[in-house]
């Protein structure tokens, strides 16, 4: 997955993010999602974090991976 792809991804997940958040009934399925979409977005802004930094020091950024939602999810802000 490269840049774009990433990117376009993080776009469409947002745009669903947005969807539920506008809809007055938040229900337990709808606040599930939104988790999910939560944890989604924090793996492919670390992809892209990933791939950016592998480029800045000239490395391969296509070795990079999606690390699980685990360990992202445990990153301090």
């Amino acid at each position: 997955m490269d840049e774009t792809d990433i990117l376009s991804r993080i776009h469409s997940l947002v745009d669903e993010e947005h969807k539920l958040r506008e809809n007055a009934e938040h229900t337990d399925d709808t606040r599930a999602r939104m988790s999910k979409l939560e944890a989604d977005l924090d793996q492919c802004w670390d992809l892209l974090r990933q791939r950016r930094a592998k480029r800045q020091y000239d490395e391969d950024p296509d070795e990079a991976e999606v690390r699980p939602e685990s360990t992202v999810e445990s990153y301090l802000q």
